[in-house]
Parts: structure tokens; sequence; C-alpha cells
């Protein structure tokens, strides 16, 4: 899964509107750290549901940034959680990483 996050989603959802572009774009920028956190640490404790749950709020950040391999592979990671399979996690954080290092440089 080697896509790459981009905007076109929030381009296309602000239909130009680049006050809304921004206020979108620091959304993220703030709340994607905080989730990615969280969902780290239900993961170190054990806590799959919550963990699950993280992953659900997750994939709407996966989605606004154009991520739609990456969207259904975290629908299979989620439901894999519930059943405390871990076998989709190295490939769910690196999505992650990714995602991260893209808000970062975001302006």
């Amino acid at each position: 899964m080697k896509e790459q996050p981009n905007l076109s989603y929030i381009n296309q959802l602000s239909g130009g509107d680049l006050a809304f572009e921004a206020k979108l774009i620091s959304i993220v920028k703030r709340e994607l750290p905080q989730e990615v956190e969280a969902y780290k640490k239900s993961l170190n404790d054990k806590k799959f549901q919550n963990a699950a749950d993280h992953v659900h709020k997750l994939k709407h950040k996966i989605s606004i940034l154009g991520l739609e391999l990456s969207y259904q592979f975290a629908i299979d990671y989620e439901e894999d959680l519930l059943n405390e399979d871990l076998s989709k996690q190295k490939e769910f954080e690196e999505v992650l990483q990714i995602m991260m290092r893209f808000v970062e440089e975001l302006k």
C-alpha cells in the first residue's frame, strides 16, 4: 500500500474556499497526533476495544487525506482489533506515520 496523502478531498469539499480549507487542515493538524497517541496508548494497555474505537476515528482522517486503500485497510484492522488480532498493526502504523509526516509539513 504505497499511496500518498493528498489534499484533493479537502479541495473538493471546500469548493475553492481557502478559509474553509485552512480551517479543516488546522483541525487535522491538531487532532491527528492526539488520536494517534490515544490509539497507541490503548494498544499498549491491551485495551483492544478502545484501540478499535481509535482506529474508527482515525479512518475519518485517513479518508480526508485521500487515502482510499488505507481507509479500506483500516476497516479490516479495526475488525481485527476486536478479535485481538494484531497482524495488521505494523502496516497500519506505517500509514499513520506517513500521515503524520504529511500533516506536519502542511502550512
